[in-house]
């Protein structure tokens, strides 16, 4: 039974210590993304890995901490706004729900945006249905428990 997911929501990501973070439901979006600052891919003993943080110094649960993955790929990505660029991939946890999903993201700079992170159909298919009229639905289950 699929679960219903309002237009927007907040979920946690235990590898990268953000709880009851904003994100958006984005069905016309393939892929789900998280904004980054300073992602750079360079190379550890030899092997390839991404440096990476998460948000910018703006946003209220910036921590200035670098973040490295050698479990990556890159792919091409077209935004909204139909500039297609390289954007690197990323294999995590996202816990909305109460309970433990994995999910790919895209680093992204999203500075300008009002979420920091978008929840696409790849992740969303098979598991939600959106409720566009709704919000928060994961949040406010978290907070009755």
């Amino acid at each position: 039974m699929k679960i219903t997911i309002g237009r927007s929501d907040k979920a946690d990501f235990p590898e990268f210590f953000l709880s009851e973070i904003d994100l958006k439901i984005d069905s016309g979006a393939y892929t789900s993304s998280i904004h980054c600052s300073k992602i750079k891919e360079t190379s550890l003993n030899g092997e390839p890995i991404i440096i990476f943080t998460l948000l910018d110094p703006e946003h209220s649960f910036y921590n200035s901490k670098e973040f490295t993955s050698n479990n990556y790929a890159s792919k091409i990505v077209k935004s909204s706004n139909g500039i297609s660029e390289k954007r690197f991939r990323i294999l995590t946890e996202i816990v909305i729900f109460n309970k433990t999903f994995p999910i790919y993201l895209t680093l992204s700079e999203r500075k300008d945006m009002k979420f920091p992170i978008l929840l696409g159909r790849k992740f969303l298919n098979k598991k939600f249905v959106i409720d566009t009229t709704k919000k928060n639905l994961s949040h406010k289950l978290k907070n009755t428990l």
